[in-house]
């Protein structure tokens, strides 16, 4: 008997999705190989998303549907399985960010997960060493499509100059990663602040972002070492506020930032 065979349904939403998949293709006749080659997937891939040991993406949901005829089963189904993909403490944060009309954030060490690109988030999340980098790495790339709505929310990405430096997953990683950065700041809903490292002691004593909303009041995420905390007290959303004021007070121009990337973009080419 197979892991998929031993599967709990009522687990997990994961395995629920994962039984589900089982159950629409064996009563539609078509065995995984089969499945996997019209849904554009590994049977490797889709043998672990059957045994619930790997996330499905969007659009493989989609893939999903189209291929056996279930009429968007499967695409219900998948936004209740990404929200279980996150760490239980991450989720109210997820939630919040899909709704921000304005995201203002501050980064010391890695691009803002929502720019980063697929190896160079690979990369960051790999050096947690954690079980399950590729449900994570799903996850992420999954929040950014948020940036991909008709309207999406104003971006205002303030980043030390380190993140600039900070060579993470090899230099054609990098490099790509740093042009990534370059294509978003041409949207005119984004705006990419970096601080230099002649702006000395600056404000921004870790990462945190400021997420606003069309009605409601502002919340501040902080990142921590083990998990990050939402903080909603005004008190705490204005020394944030304040904060990010000064560090956009001690950032190089946008135009001014855009060059420093270019520039270090240059210095990782071959």
């Amino acid at each position: 008997m197979s892991a998929a065979d031993e599967l709990d349904p009522t687990a997990s939403v994961l395995a629920f999705f994962a039984s589900e998949l089982r159950r629409v293709r064996r009563e539609a006749g078509v065995s995984q190989t089969d499945l996997a080659r019209t849904a554009y997937v590994t049977p490797s891939l889709l043998s672990k998303i059957e045994a619930a040991s790997r996330v499905p993406s969007q659009d493989l949901a989609e893939e999903l549907d189209r291929s056996l005829g279930a009429d968007g089963h499967f695409t219900r189904l998948w936004p209740l399985v990404i929200k279980h993909a996150y760490p239980p403490w991450f989720r109210p944060y997820v939630e919040l960010e899909r709704n921000a009309t304005v995201i203002r954030t501050f980064q010391v060490q890695f691009v803002h997960g929502l720019l980063q690109t697929e190896d160079y988030a690979r990369a960051v999340l790999s050096a947690g060493r954690p079980d399950a980098v590729e449900d994570l790495l799903t996850a992420r790339l999954e929040r950014q499509r948020l940036l991909d709505q008709d309207l999406p929310p104003r971006l205002w990405l303030v980043m030390d100059e380190t993140v600039l430096r900070r060579v993470i997953g090899g230099p054609s990683v990098m490099h790509a990663q740093l042009a990534k950065l370059v294509r978003a700041a041409a949207n005119p809903r984004n705006v990419i602040q970096v601080v230099p490292y002649s702006a000395g002691a600056h404000a921004g004593f870790g990462p945190f972002t400021l997420l606003s909303f069309a009605e409601g009041a502002d919340v501040v995420h902080e990142d921590g070492f083990s998990r990050g905390q939402l903080l909603a007290d005004p008190e705490d959303v204005q020394a944030a506020v304040r904060s990010y004021d000064l560090l956009r007070a001690v950032a190089l121009s946008p135009d001014a930032s855009i060059e420093m990337i270019i520039a270090a973009m240059k210095e990782l080419s071959p």
